[in-house]
């Protein structure tokens, strides 16, 4: 097993920052990125952040993170949390822990959102707290799994 963390981040999340700010906040992927990585590097973990659009390219990249031997899979699948079934069967697939992450609280807004297709199978949620949500998820990572 290595110390890679996969970071991995669904649908319009390239556009944080810009993309609803009310909601999103105003913090940019590449910022959150950075912050990862500072405080990966404070708990050992190595930091493999990506994006994409494409649920295909998820499925994909959490077999690698279980080839590769990641240490975990932080994923933020955007929307297709709430109809990704495929996503879902990867991360049942895998042995890699697979922590699910949102900036807000789903749970608390439209009600198509409040079903996690990817939460049924993730070992924690990280929702609501803007930004900081995926710092919880990585130091959670670093507590639990270490």
């Amino acid at each position: 097993m290595t110390d890679t963390v996969y970071v991995l981040n669904g649908p319009n999340l390239n556009l944080l920052g810009l993309r609803e700010p009310a909601i999103y906040g105003s913090t940019t992927l590449d910022e959150i990125a950075g912050m990862l990585e500072d405080r990966g590097r404070e708990l050992g973990l190595a930091i493999d952040m990506r994006q994409t659009n494409y649920e295909g390219m998820l499925i994909d990249w959490m077999h690698e993170a279980q080839a590769e031997g990641a240490k975990a899979v932080l994923i933020n699948a955007g929307a297709y949390t709430h109809t990704s079934i495929a996503l879902l069967d990867a991360a049942r697939a895998i042995a890699t822990p697979v922590i699910e992450v949102h900036l807000s609280n789903p749970k608390e807004r439209e009600s198509f959102r409040h079903t996690s297709y990817i939460g049924e199978a993730a070992a924690a949620t990280f929702e609501g707290h803007g930004a900081d949500s995926y710092r919880l998820a990585l130091e959670h990572v670093a507590a639990t799994f270490a």
